[in-house]
């Protein structure tokens, strides 16, 4: 007869020890080179890699800066103005340059309905807007023209200066912009005509011309505002000198022609020839003048059609200065073989 063991008492149970410190389960960059298990890894954000600081190798590329553009100071300038957008614009004083629009999409709650108007009424003030809108368009038509920033910086403080004095009230918005760009051409050196202004912009010569007149009168810039290159020219105006290298390069003439009908034209006006002519007139006169005179003709009509005056004009200054060819023309450039008086025509009536 079997009889069964008795159940063994249960032991006491043995308190296991736990491992002082686990498994480090860091990633950790280590440079195959070195294999420093504490590396000194340097970020390069100029060159946008991640070098080893012991021996110089590049373990990775194309690390993207997170740091600020530029270096702030928190305590005196208030929050970081690091990534919130482009610079601002002094000519704005605060005002907001970000428009906000509200769908008319809702699906039929009506909620569309309620946001434009409560934007409506937060939004900025009508001349405000006006400034802003004036502004857009002195950019366009600048760029249109090709014409640099400084212009179109010096045009939109001419025009905040005008509306905060409201100096033009009731002229026509283009206008008003037409002629603050007039004005900043002539004080950056880089004059346009009338005709240009006009064709640019589509504004009457007549009220071109009666908006320039009156900031003209309230910027003080017939006294010498506007400081001209040309000392032998009243300051403030437009001299064919200016008008030259534009019109030769549109002409597509050597580099040779310009400083010659430059000089051309200073000589004529020392001597009183072609006086009371337009500048572009004297301008046009002075090229038809030089080109025959180096050998590079170029028919009346096309200068007539790049500085925009009648080809009867162009020929009749040619006239006034075939007249005195023998003053105007340097004895230099006869030596050198460039100018030759015998190029020039008679009877320019009849070309």
């Amino acid at each position: 007869m079997a009889y069964a063991q008795p159940f063994p008492l249960a032991q006491p149970l043995q308190k296991v020890q736990q491992p002082t410190f686990g498994p480090d389960l860091a990633v950790r960059l280590i440079c195959p080179e070195c294999r420093d298990p504490n590396p000194n890894i340097v970020e390069e954000f100029s060159s946008g890699d991640l070098v080893c600081g012991t021996c110089g190798l590049v373990l990775g590329d194309r690390v993207v800066d997170t740091r600020s553009e530029w270096r702030t100071f928190a305590n005196d300038e208030g929050d970081d103005p690091s990534r919130v957008g482009a610079a601002s614009d002094p000519l704005m004083d605060g005002m907001e340059q970000l428009d906000t629009t509200i769908s008319f999409r809702d699906g039929g709650s009506g909620l569309a309905r309620e946001l434009q108007r409560a934007a409506s009424r937060s939004s900025a003030s009508r001349s405000e807007r006006n400034l802003l809108q004036a502004f857009r368009d002195i950019s366009n038509w600048c760029d249109q023209f090709s014409l640099p920033k400084t212009i179109s910086d010096i045009a939109k403080q001419l025009y905040k200066r005008s509306d905060e004095e409201k100096l033009l009230r009731g002229k026509p918005l283009d206008a008003v912009i037409a002629a603050c760009i007039f004005i900043a051409c002539r004080q950056a050196h880089v004059p346009r005509t009338f005709r240009e202004i006009c064709n640019l912009t589509h504004v009457s010569k007549k009220v071109l011309g009666q908006c320039y007149k009156a900031l003209e009168q309230a910027f003080n810039l017939t006294p010498g505002a506007s400081q001209d290159r040309h000392s032998s020219t009243p300051s403030g105006t437009t001299g064919p000198e200016d008008l030259l290298i534009r019109y030769c390069n549109h002409l597509d003439l050597p580099p040779n022609v310009q400083p010659i009908c430059a000089d051309v034209i200073k000589k004529a006006r020392e001597l009183g020839i072609a006086d009371g002519r337009s500048p572009v007139s004297i301008a046009g006169g002075a090229i038809y003048f030089t080109c025959h005179l180096l050998g590079k003709v170029k028919p009346a009509r096309d200068i007539s059609s790049v500085a925009g005056v009648s080809e009867g004009t162009i020929k009749l200054v040619y006239r006034l200065y075939y007249a005195e060819k023998e003053k105007l023309v340097k004895e230099e450039w006869i030596k050198d073989g460039r100018a030759s008086l015998d190029r020039l025509p008679v009877d320019n009536s009849s070309k």
